[in-house]
């Protein structure tokens, strides 16, 4: 799906309603030198055929939209391709079912609207190095708010001492070289663990694990 190693650059898209959110993504998003903004869409039924042409490696998709929300366009995303692009969910509320359901869709994040610019320039490139989680603690409360949906997941799952560990580990937001310091293990070896816990738990990513652990019981959201 990667567009970056022919442009040298990340490449965005920009999902949203109103025009004037677009504008400021947009202006945000292209003054840095390793993004670029390449598409736009006004509702999330216009997704599918701009992402076959541009094949953009980040979309900012706006999870209420008038047709098709940002949780359909999300779901038929990861549904249609083998690598879909990295998605985050822009919303106005960050404790938003909205969102937990955008989350258990496939998006690998979430930003409010309110998001300092600076932020939202790390969120992009967070998700595109995929190895951390954009802003843990906010997925966390939302996790927590459906505690008791992902216990069967988790126990049946079979994770090592050390695969529960990192898991704990990538929960609470540490990247995977974090995560390497702190177990005085390689970057490699880390790498290795958290593949296992997604293939064990059936998750395509991060977020994903994060929130069955959550709900699971298996972390305390405290």
């Amino acid at each position: 799906m990667s567009t970056e190693s022919i442009t040298g650059s990340t490449t965005v898209m920009l999902v949203d309603d109103e025009p004037l959110v677009r504008a400021g993504l947009r202006a945000i998003i292209d003054v840095e030198p390793d993004l670029s903004v390449v598409a736009e869409a006004s509702d999330g039924a216009e997704v599918g055929p701009i992402v076959s042409r541009d094949r953009p490696d980040v979309i900012l998709m706006d999870v209420r939209m008038p047709a098709v929300d940002g949780i359909q366009a999300t779901r038929l995303l990861m549904d249609r391709y083998d690598e879909p692009p990295r998605i985050l969910v822009v919303t106005t509320f960050e404790n938003d079912d909205y969102v937990y359901d955008a989350l258990q869709a496939g998006a690998h994040g979430f930003l409010l609207k309110r998001t300092r610019p600076e932020q939202i320039v790390q969120a992009i490139r967070t998700v595109v190095q995929g190895d951390s989680l954009v802003f843990p603690a906010a997925i966390r409360q939302l996790a927590a708010s459906r505690r008791g949906g992902g216990g069967d997941a988790l126990a049946s799952a079979g994770l090592s001492d050390r695969e529960a560990e990192v898991l704990r580990l990538v929960a609470a937001g540490l990247s995977n070289g974090e995560i390497a310091e702190k177990l005085f293990v390689g970057h490699e070896t880390v790498k290795t663990h958290v593949g296992n816990v997604l293939t064990k738990l059936g998750v395509r990513d991060r977020t994903q694990a994060v929130i069955a652990a959550y709900e699971s019981g298996f972390i305390s959201p405290r």
